[in-house]
């Protein structure tokens, strides 16, 4: 049995709805089918996910909405018509899209959850019906009716365990099941959103619930590849990949899954198949479980790289021989509510990096004036222009001369390496550059382990 998840712009429009039809038909084993809310028709156009926001907001700020709905209502409406639908269905949609602003919510994040949820749930509700007029048995499943349980906050949702049980107990046998991604209900009854992207978290976790043999994730891309192509123009692909790869991947840039999306897939050992849904005979790529798959000719999988960081660079002598330095530095790290990526340090130098968008600068001034007078480093920098490059393979940890070649390829083309880490799995590197070098660093990386091997 296979899980599918169908992407925004795989569900956009008629024509698309018409090669996902096929797509499901092609195979028996497409059984619970995931939708997305439809997502942009062109480059000018606007998700149904972001209508349905400016819908809540203006229903908070007590703002003439009519527009907005009638906007969502007509994207439901030419999916409907492509298919000569009966009037039901598209009543059924007006009816719950009306009804969100009549209803009454515990706060406005309650209400922006129940808002936003809505793009997959009438989506959902409008494949099911397309495809039992195209002669394919299929049923909506209200994840309330699933017992697709999570709590956490409202607009940032996390699976309860209770959710696997509640899955294993549902028969797939008969009808497809279509199921809307990107939300569940609380215990309570409400609905909680995951954050955006969250239909593929919901994929990953109907795949280990219903202990699915694949989880087929349909984009608009042919595969994963190794390096985004608007760095390096048409990279090579990656036909399989672990697991860790991924993770690994997906936290410096890949935008493929968002990090936490694939963690239930791996949870149930699932393996994962990113294909396009405009060329679906392609074989993607796949991501499996085993934590040792590596290709002996060539230990780089992939490439990524992100300038979101900064850097606090701190100094002094005999850092190394003073106990509880460091127990003091995340103290106050603690107090300001503030996590820290990697901490990278030598006997008198230790480096802190922290995800940007996760500070403003208000709190960089406080934080670094509360460590100037608890730790009085003889040295204190706090660096902005700070990028994060990672290469990733499970190959690097069965060579020798791997960081080496990495270390080469951008000394040999002057741009300074600001940080050097190899993680204890021995299967990523990671380095500092000037956000200026980012790009031209990841080329020349790139060409060291692809180009020149392909020669």
């Amino acid at each position: 049995m296979k899980v599918v998840k169908f992407g925004g712009s795989s569900l956009a429009t008629g024509e698309q709805f018409d090669k996902v039809v096929n797509i499901i038909r092609a195979d028996p084993e497409r059984q619970v089918i995931v939708t997305s809310a439809p997502g942009k028709r062109n480059k000018a156009d606007v998700k149904v996910t972001d209508l349905l926001i400016q819908y809540a907001q203006q229903v908070l700020a007590q703002q003439d909405f009519s527009t907005t709905v009638a906007q969502i209502t007509n994207r439901y409406q030419d999916i409907s018509d492509h298919f000569a639908l009966p009037a039901t269905t598209l009543q059924t949609i007006t009816h719950k899209l009306g009804a969100l602003a009549t209803t009454t919510f515990a706060d406005d994040d309650h209400l922006m959850a129940d808002f936003k949820a809505h793009g997959e749930l009438l989506n959902a509700i409008l494949l099911a019906a397309v495809l039992n007029e195209q002669a394919i048995p299929a049923k909506f499943l209200d994840p309330r009716d699933a017992g697709f349980l999570v709590d956490g906050e409202p607009n940032n949702a996390d699976v309860l365990d209770e959710t696997y049980l509640n899955l294993s107990h549902l028969s797939l046998s008969g009808a497809r099941i279509v199921f809307p991604g990107f939300f569940g209900y609380s215990p309570s009854g409400d609905i909680y959103t995951f954050t955006r992207g969250g239909s593929d978290i919901t994929g990953a976790i109907l795949s280990r619930g219903f202990k699915a043999d694949l989880y087929e994730n349909f984009t608009d891309v042919d595969a994963i590849y190794t390096v985004d192509n608007h760095i390096v123009p048409h990279p090579a692909v990656i036909s399989k990949m672990s697991y860790r790869e991924m993770r690994e991947l997906s936290y410096a840039g890949f935008s493929v899954f968002q990090d936490e999306a694939i963690i239930p897939a791996v949870q149930g050992q699932v393996p994962v198949n990113v294909k396009n849904t405009n060329n679906p005979t392609a074989p993607g790529t796949l991501i499996v479980p085993e934590q040792f798959l590596f290709n002996p000719a060539n230990p780089i999988t992939g490439i990524a790289c992100s300038d979101r960081f900064s850097a606090l660079y701190l100094h002094r002598y005999l850092l190394n021989k003073e106990i509880g330095f460091t127990l003091k530095l995340l103290e106050i790290f603690q107090r300001y509510g503030i996590s820290y990526e990697h901490m990278p340090s030598g006997i008198d130098d230790l480096t802190i990096i922290f995800d940007q968008s996760k500070l403003d600068s208000a709190t960089i001034k406080a934080l670094c004036h509360d460590i100037r007078e608890t730790l009085k480093p003889d040295y204190l920098e706090w660096i902005d222009d700070y990028a994060i490059i990672m290469v990733v393979g499970e190959g690097i940890a069965h060579t020798v001369d791997t960081m080496g070649k990495v270390i080469d390829s951008l000394t040999q083309h002057g741009i300074a390496i600001q940080m050097i880490n190899q993680g204890a799995s021995r299967i990523s590197i990671m380095i500092g550059t000037q956000r200026k070098d980012a790009a031209a660093a990841v080329r020349h990386i790139y060409d060291t382990f692809f180009v020149k091997s392909e020669v």
